[in-house]
């Protein structure tokens, strides 16, 4: 079986080595970056990715505005992008979806909703 590589967008270090240890214990390749035009660019280098969890509240470059960046990469066109956000109000996942998010998670995680949506990939 062929891992899924993971792309993990969120500003605080500790929710990328935390998510890291969990993906990687269910037999998912990580990697990581701590800002959305880091994203950007780490997918206009590589096509490899299979899907991404980006946190929506970031400084500089926020997930509403990273998203439709993100799918202007062909191929990233089409990409699942779990939106991940301690926003959890109501309307906050249909923004997201609106932004063209294919799913919202909020924090803390709820490891196994996080495994259930991955497991379509």
């Amino acid at each position: 079986m062929v891992k899924k590589r993971l792309l993990l967008v969120d500003d605080d270090s500790r929710n990328i080595f935390a998510l890291t240890a969990l993906l990687k214990s269910r037999s998912f390749d990580c990697v990581s970056c701590t800002s959305a035009p880091d994203a950007l660019t780490l997918l206009q280098a590589d096509a490899g990715i299979d899907a991404i969890l980006l946190d929506m509240m970031m400084p500089d470059m926020d997930g509403y505005e990273a998203i439709p960046r993100m799918r202007a990469i062909p191929a990233y066109a089409d990409a699942p992008i779990f939106a991940v956000t301690a926003q959890a109000m109501v309307g906050d996942r249909e923004k997201c979806l609106r932004a063209g998010a294919t799913d919202y998670i909020a924090k803390p995680i709820d490891v196994d909703r996080l495994i259930t949506l991955l497991s379509t990939l």
